[in-house]
């Protein structure tokens, strides 16, 4: 019977990840070039900071829009890799409260475990439901797993608050192109890249009206030590195209989009 015992504890050890809702990026300011993270200018009404960590490690950081149940953006390291992609989704206790596990869990298991705090959960963020009966709109990673090395970055990646309601056609076309071909391709001889991807909330909202379908998908990246950046901003649906911008084109195009001041993505090194 001990041994049965074990083997349930290691299973069940196998998935937990761990992510940490924070006052700040400043637990885990190694996803953004010195340690500096975008200003406030995408700042939402309800922020909530995750540093997402497993396995011991944090693996990135999400600005989470407790609001539209979506992340402004996640923010990481570029290191593609072709280990197995997890087939999990989970959710954040800590956006509840912060007395519930730090642990990142299956939505069943932790509604099994506290039927009490269902409608908290909720309320707190999106869950699988909001995702079941999408019309031309899937699941659209903003840290894509297909940019991590190993399972452990990959696994954590499939938390619903990096996840936005995208544009099936979109998503699995011009911005697919983008994220296997194009990322490589401008990355390509690059010390370090510095990721940031985000997405513009907007006034439509999925069936259920909980969770907001962005206008518009955005990621930006950063070069330090070959002095090098670009971006894109991209409408969010099935025409849209995708190209490549300057940093500073980048800004400028989210500065207009958010309409809450001038916006900055990485420290001044960046070139713009």
């Amino acid at each position: 019977m001990l041994w049965l015992l074990l083997l349930q504890v290691s299973a069940s050890c196998f998935w937990l990840g761990h992510s940490e809702v924070v006052t700040s990026f400043a637990t885990c300011p190694r996803f953004f070039h010195q340690g500096t993270p975008p200003n406030n200018a995408l700042e939402p009404n309800k922020p909530a900071w995750i540093c997402q960590r497993y396995n011991n490690s944090y693996h990135f950081a999400t600005l989470y829009d407790r609001d539209s149940r979506i992340p402004i953006y996640s923010a990481y390291i570029y290191q593609p890799g072709s280990s197995p992609k997890p087939q999990v989704w989970l959710i954040e206790p800590q956006l509840i409260d912060a007395t519930y596990s730090g642990n990142m869990e299956k939505e069943k298991d932790f509604v099994a475990m506290h039927p009490e705090a269902v409608e908290d959960l909720k309320q707190s963020q999106a869950v699988l439901d909001d995702y079941k009966k999408l019309t031309g709109l899937t699941r659209g990673h903003l840290n894509p797993s297909g940019h991590h090395t190993n399972y452990s970055s990959k696994f954590t990646t499939f938390t619903l608050t990096n996840i936005v309601p995208q544009d099936a056609k979109f998503n699995n076309g011009a911005w697919k192109s983008y994220e296997v071909t194009t990322m490589s391709r401008m990355a390509k001889g690059c010390t370090t890249t510095y990721v940031i991807m985000g997405a513009v909330p907007s006034t439509p909202k999925t069936p259920g009206q909980r969770v907001n379908t962005p206008s518009h998908i955005w990621s930006a990246a950063c070069c330090p030590a070959e002095s090098k950046a670009w971006g894109v901003v991209a409408d969010n649906n099935s025409k849209s195209q995708v190209q490549v911008l300057t940093l500073k084109d980048v800004e400028n195009r989210l500065t207009t989009l958010y309409r809450k001041g001038k916006v900055s993505l990485f420290h001044s090194d960046c070139p713009r």
